[in-house]
């Protein structure tokens, strides 16, 4: 019986030195995940906080172009409202001039109209109708000469704020591209 009592002192040791062993095999596992774990989360976290800096930069940079853009487009509109006005402005001092002119007109046509009443020939007649139609030509020409100056120098004008924003956005927007 006591080698029966050995084997079974010697089994129940082995057991224990199993289950000591076992022990000893979890605990190290189970602190070897752990510390993997905190790891992961400590790399996790360093993860979400570096993509909400990139995103909080993101946001930034998007309101500042947003912003730059509503500046730029609010830049726009008010050169349009200028070149507007100034073509307002012009088309109506040519309408002035025009009406000016043809005022002028109508009272030359009376005044000739009177003076053809008045001649005593034939010849008389038609030396005062060749000069009439004479002048009347030079200064259609010549008016018509003002008007397309007058044009050619308002568009100018007015596409020159226009021209000046699409510079800018040239400029501005030539070099992202």
């Amino acid at each position: 019986m006591s080698t029966t009592k050995s084997k079974a002192v010697a089994m129940e040791a082995a057991a224990a030195e199993a289950v000591d062993t076992s022990a000893a095999a979890a605990t190290k596992g189970f602190e070897k995940t752990l510390a993997a774990m905190k790891e992961g989360m400590e790399k996790a976290t360093k993860g979400f906080e570096s993509s909400q800096v990139k995103l909080k930069e993101s946001v930034e940079k998007a309101m500042k172009s947003s912003e730059e853009l509503l500046a730029f487009s609010q830049g726009n509109l008010e050169a349009f409202m200028a070149a507007s006005k100034i073509l307002a402005t012009g088309l109506q001092d040519i309408s002035k001039g025009l009406a000016a002119s043809n005022k002028a007109s109508i009272e030359e046509s009376v005044s000739f109209t009177k003076s053809l009443l008045g001649v005593k020939s034939v010849k008389e007649a038609v030396d005062l109708q060749s000069g009439f139609a004479r002048s009347s030509i030079e200064k259609a020409v010549t008016e018509t000469n003002k008007v397309t100056d007058a044009s050619v120098k308002l568009a100018e004008q007015a596409i020159a704020p226009l021209t000046a924003r699409l510079t800018l956005a040239v400029e501005k927007f030539g070099k992202a591209i």
